[in-house]
């Protein structure tokens, strides 16, 4: 299994047993020192973990540590608190501890940004990071284990914090509009760009070099913005990775983001056929066949087989959707009660959509990314912003709360420029859906439909849904796929 994830962590492995638990790991070198397992002599405890943990310092002068590690941390939470004490974690992660007489745990953070599953076979259970470690005979035993929860032999399945905060105490400092497209008060402005850089300088943190995504998107541009900043600050120059097909929408505004920040930019073009022939290998290493995250997903692995090659961390804009309200489904709405609604929704699900897209198609390449839009705090105060100010329609564009408060920062043009699905706007789209629908014969597809549940809804998902099932056979996709509302 340690060898199946072997893309994760490709500078070294780990493993431990004790008192019948069994931990192995694969280790992606952030820091100097840090290896794992992590084992503390004096509670009994070893521990394997992915992710990165952003609060780190003030819970070390807290709890200790040998490493400087940040996700060390939450192994001296536990030692000392039990997995309750993992709320007080801001960051992503996904964890296996054991200790004496039997003691174990197994958690995942609030959002799920990191992935885990497991699966259960009378007495004896199987975590994994990702569904393709397991076993094929135990593939159609294995489920996505649940965010914001830990398991113990002695208490089962427990919440520990949910995704969306009670930001109901801060939300009663802002006002909601009195109509559509009034002026947005300077203090949700003022607010989101502060909680927002200080969520990016958090996210810079370690001994490797960190790049940033560049879309030439609204999300990237500002994440890209603030990195920028961060780095400059220390006379260092930020490096941003752009993807395309010849002549993308994409490419064009990433290079005037890129020369209005002063980054080291690189970008590549591709072709429709290194699309089609990269396809198997994105959809096992995505772990899904919705077809929405699909396309994205083969320009994201193009991007972060890019970036791979001169950063170890990258970060991304990924989260700015679900917080502000950017999807073309949200325009129709036009209550705040059900566009909030909608935000907590796509918050609660996007472990198994887009952050699950972010997260296969970097680390396929062993790049960590990271995403600052999903902190802990910067979730809470964009769902504390009253969801009126984040409706759209209308001549008022998705996004306007986020698009105010960096008026300035960016380039007009890309501050106001519609959004685009990271497949549409790499010039993706097209050729794979034409080209997957086209495999799937009418006839077929009516026989294949309804060997999935929810029933597989077009052509072209059935056609990712065969690469799917060819890489995970006997996988039950209602216990391990998420699919977005549209195909």
């Amino acid at each position: 299994m340690v060898s199946r994830l072997a893309h994760r962590g490709p500078d070294g492995e780990g493993s431990v047993e004790v008192d019948g638990s069994w931990l192995g790991y694969c280790r992606l070198a952030l820091v100097e020192g840090g290896r794992q397992p992590f084992e503390s002599e004096t509670a009994g405890l070893a521990m394997v973990a992915d992710g990165e943990i952003y609060n780190a310092m003030e819970l070390r002068e807290a709890s200790g540590g040998k490493t400087r590690d940040s996700i060390e941390c939450a192994m001296h939470l536990l030692a000392a608190h039990g997995p309750a004490a993992l709320a007080e974690l801001n960051g992503q992660f996904a964890l296996a501890g054991a200790g004496r007489d039997g003691w174990f745990v197994a958690a995942r953070d609030r959002f799920g940004l990191k992935p885990l599953y497991w699966a259960r076979r009378g007495e004896q259970f199987v975590f994994a990071s990702e569904l393709g470690a397991f076993d094929e005979d135990w593939m159609p035993l294995v489920e996505s284990f649940p965010p914001g929860h830990a398991w113990t032999p002695e208490d089962g399945l427990v919440r520990f914090v949910h995704a969306t905060p009670d930001a109901t105490a801060r939300a009663a400092s802002f006002t909601a509009p009195e109509a559509p497209g009034d002026d947005i008060p300077e203090p949700i402005l003022a607010a989101v760009r502060a909680q927002l850089g200080e969520a990016v300088d958090r996210q810079m943190m370690g001994d490797v070099p960190i790049g940033a995504f560049l879309s030439g998107g609204l999300d990237s541009s500002i994440i890209a913005a603030l990195g920028a900043r961060w780095l400059e600050a220390r006379g260092e120059r930020l490096k941003t990775f752009a993807v395309g097909f010849e002549g993308a929408p994409d490419l064009a505004a990433a290079r005037v983001v890129a020369e209005h920040l002063g980054t080291e930019h690189f970008e590549r073009t591709y072709t429709a056929d290194e699309a089609l022939e990269i396809l198997p290998e994105v959809v096992g290493a995505l772990e899904n066949f919705d077809p929405s995250l699909v396309r994205s997903s083969v320009p994201n692995a193009i991007v972060a087989e890019l970036a791979a090659r001169h950063v170890t961390v990258v970060l991304s804009g990924e989260g700015a959707d679900e917080i502000f309200g950017g999807y073309a489904h949200m325009e129709a709405l036009d209550s705040p009660v059900e566009l909030q609604r909608e935000l907590v929704r796509g918050i609660e699900g996007g472990h198994n959509n887009g952050f699950q897209r972010v997260d296969r198609t970097t680390m396929m390449h062993g790049l960590q990314a990271r995403m600052p839009f999903m902190d802990r705090d910067m979730v809470e105060l964009g769902l504390s912003i009253p969801a009126g100010w984040k409706l759209a329609g209308n001549g008022v564009p998705e996004k306007r709360v986020l698009r105010e408060a960096f008026r300035g920062w960016l380039p007009e043009e890309v501050l106001w420029r519609k959004k685009a699905q990271f497949g549409d706007g790499s010039g993706a789209i097209d050729v794979l859906q034409d080209r997957m629908m086209a495999s799937v014969p009418r006839a077929d597809f009516m026989l294949e439909r309804g060997t999935v549940e929810p029933p597989l809804r077009t052509r072209e998902e059935a056609a990712y849904h065969r690469i799917f099932a060819g890489h995970f056979p006997g996988a039950r996709a209602e216990h391990v796929v998420g699919r977005f509302i549209t195909a």
